[in-house]
């Protein structure tokens, strides 16, 4: 396969949806690059996300079926990277996908050419982003900040995007990741210089 796989990770609260739909938004009519929506076992809820939503049986059976890339389990639901990814990569394009940090080992060992880019903030913004969406129940809140960084096994270097100003901030620099993959060129390891208190250990682990 000769396209991208591109894995973005990060803390509960980090702005991944937000960062993921801005950029998709401004690169939409770009055939090179490819937005993964994925299959939840959650019904819609007026996020940032536009997930397909399927009931535990119908998972069960595509995910028996074969239908998924990739597929995670994480606080009672169950998330399907759709296998059509696969010919998206065979044609060379950037494929973007938000996971769980805990996938990633498992996605890089199937998917070689993968990028990992890891969406952070400082630990007071993500409670606070937290507390605003109200998606967990608060006593999930400190378990979500305080999950390690990525698991052992992980191969590849990730490149970490703060989100600490305004989400065009943040998209525009998501964005110049995603254009540096598609261009083949070796980009930096950091997106702009990470400041004290930023989150670099905490990996959100069912998004």
């Amino acid at each position: 396969m000769n396209g991208t796989l591109v894995l973005i990770a990060g803390p509960s609260g980090a702005g991944k949806d937000t960062l993921i739909r801005l950029a998709q938004q401004r690169l939409r009519g770009e055939p090179r690059f490819v937005f993964v929506r994925r299959v939840i076992t959650r019904q819609r809820d007026g996020g940032a996300e536009d997930h397909e939503p399927a009931s535990a049986a119908e998972f069960a059976r595509r995910h028996e079926d074969g239908a998924f890339a990739l597929s995670w389990e994480a606080h009672g639901l169950r998330y399907g990277v759709p296998r059509a990814i696969e010919q998206d990569l065979a044609d060379g394009r950037v494929v973007i996908v938000n996971v769980s940090r805990a996938i990633i080992p498992e996605a890089v060992h199937r998917y070689p050419n993968s990028q990992v880019v890891i969406i952070t903030a400082p630990v007071e913004m993500l409670a606070a982003r937290l507390a605003e969406r109200g998606r967990e129940p608060l006593s999930q809140h400190e378990a979500r900040l305080g999950r390690p960084d990525l698991p052992a096994g992980s191969r590849t270097p990730p490149f970490y995007i703060s989100n600490d100003r305004t989400p065009r901030d943040g998209a525009e620099a998501l964005l110049a990741r995603l254009h540096e993959f598609a261009s083949g060129a070796s980009p930096s390891f950091a997106a702009e210089p990470l400041r004290p208190g930023d989150m670099l250990t905490n990996i959100e682990k069912p998004s």
